[in-house]
């Protein structure tokens, strides 16, 4: 018999794995809502942080990563992007994910955001950082991933964000923070 759980003003009566993989967990609740009627709620528990990379370089060049998107059923422009496992250090899963993307090493990283992603229905944090002082290397795109990348001057990355070329949450947020903190990039 279930015990009872009390996650903020909800009461959660039951749970259930429903599904999990190596990279997701999806929960399903029975629950007392705050208002007092019995309901249902379904929990998506990711496994990995969402790494977010934004590397620039010292004339303001960034890149973009093309892939498709299966959930989406589309392709994609976005900044670096991976998934870091929980207990290890964000940064080192950025170092990679930068090289196994892009092929570059950086000296200098600087945390940019933290954001979670969705949630109204999954605890998905992401984490991204900006990259400098880059050392182009060879990338080592995992088996998964068939990518496309570009290197583009930051102003036209900005540019896409606006035009709604890109619309990755992750890439969004980074790329919107990083004209604000830093306007000169926006310059060509």
């Amino acid at each position: 018999m279930n015990s009872i759980i009390y996650k903020g003003d909800w009461i959660i009566k039951g749970s259930k794995v429903t599904y999990e993989n190596p990279w997701i967990k999806v929960n399903h609740h029975d629950v007392v809502t705050p208002g007092g009627s019995a309901g249902i709620y379904g929990e998506v528990h990711f496994k990995n942080l969402a790494i977010g990379i934004l590397p620039i370089d010292k004339d303001g060049y960034t890149w973009r990563v093309g892939q498709f998107r299966f959930p989406l059923n589309t392709y994609s422009w976005e900044i670096p992007e991976g998934g870091g496992p929980h207990g290890i250090d964000p940064l080192e899963s950025a170092k990679r994910e930068l090289l196994e993307e892009v092929g570059y090493t950086a000296k200098n990283w600087t945390p940019l955001l933290e954001m979670h992603l969705s949630n109204s229905v999954s605890n998905e944090k992401a984490i991204v950082f900006i990259a400098e002082d880059l050392t182009e290397g060879k990338s080592q795109p995992e088996d998964t991933e068939n990518l496309t990348v570009e290197k583009i001057h930051f102003s036209e990355l900005y540019q896409q964000v606006m035009d709604g070329i890109i619309t990755d949450a992750i890439s969004v947020a980074a790329v919107l923070k990083l004209s604000i903190l830093r306007p000169r990039l926006l310059k060509t």
